[in-house]
């Protein structure tokens, strides 16, 4: 493929990783991604994530960070027709919490055969914002706030690191680090948002989680999700059946960087319980200070 210095290599993993889980991917669909932001994309963080069991079958994320000077990514995403614009608070969350914290790094979440999915703000990890502070902003979903007592109690008052915003669901993930909570308070969040106690295994994963972030959206009082993340070189150590795709990947998913392949596991938990596995990969780790936040979050994979 035509294009910077370093799209031919990063375009080859992509499709080699396609292979491994039977994803179609061709140049024609990814032409367009180095047009809106292949200029950085060589210097990016570079992550490849992917959702474990035969229900998740047939995607592949395609996970890179940005710098923060310039258009945000929703508005290069509608600039270049990944999205259309709509009226939803979705459309403006982003906008507005750039208007209002410090953004360190930007990211984006495109998926092989979705397409655009989603865009990530990180903030300095040495500046997050307050989450009752947070709650307030206009285009945030209304039901965060009913949710701040119960965060600020268990002590995740002061740990919002990032934002995920799902154009495709209209969802809004809040990520809190989470490596210094105590694991009672984390299976306290659990109670509290109304879900089961997990099993023994979850648990074990809970435990060594460093970031946990639920999934609000703009029609419920109810976090959707939550999902719990934990950095590996182990990928069994996901807490899920291990099928054939997802062993292949763990195996054989690329990456320039020295060692061995690092990984971040996800379990998400839905209130009837477990709801899906995701097991992500970096592979390429980003240069520059302004990709440090979006290095220390990706983490995490989940959706």
């Amino acid at each position: 493929m035509a294009g910077p210095a370093g799209l031919d290599e990063v375009y080859a993993a992509v499709e080699r990783t396609s292979r491994l889980l039977d994803v179609p991917c061709s140049p024609d669909r990814f032409e367009p991604v180095w047009k809106a932001f292949g200029d950085q994309l060589p210097d990016s963080h570079l992550v490849f994530s992917m959702a474990a069991g035969e229900a998740h079958r047939g995607e592949l994320d395609f996970d890179f960070s940005l710098r923060p000077e310039g258009a945000d990514p929703y508005t290069t995403a509608l600039e270049h027709g990944f999205i259309e614009p709509t009226d939803h608070p979705v459309g403006s969350v982003l906008a507005e919490v750039n208007k209002r914290c410090e953004i360190a790094s930007y990211g984006v979440e495109y998926g092989v055969v979705g397409g655009f999915k989603k865009s990530y703000a990180f903030f300095p990890l040495d500046d997050f914002p307050p989450l009752a502070e947070f709650a307030r902003i206009p285009s945030v979903p209304p039901c965060l706030a009913g949710h701040v007592d119960t965060l600020t109690r268990l002590g995740l008052d002061d740990k919002v690191s990032a934002i995920g915003v799902n154009y495709r669901k209209n969802t809004l993930n809040v990520y809190l680090a989470a490596s210094a909570v105590a694991t009672d308070d984390k299976l306290a969040l659990l109670r509290a948002f109304g879900y089961p106690e997990p099993d023994a295994r979850v648990r074990q994963f809970i435990e060594r989680s460093f970031s946990l972030y639920p999934t609000f959206n703009w029609d419920s009082s109810a976090a959707e999700r939550i999902c719990f993340s934990v950095k590996t070189q182990q990928p069994d150590e996901l807490p899920a059946p291990h099928d054939e795709p997802t062993e292949a990947f763990a195996r054989e998913v690329p990456h320039v960087y020295e060692g061995g392949r690092e990984f971040v596991s996800a379990v998400a938990l839905a209130p009837s319980g477990a709801a899906y596995y995701k097991l992500a990969a970096y592979y390429q780790k980003a240069r520059g200070a302004s990709n440090a936040a979006f290095a220390a979050k990706r983490e995490d994979a989940a959706a």
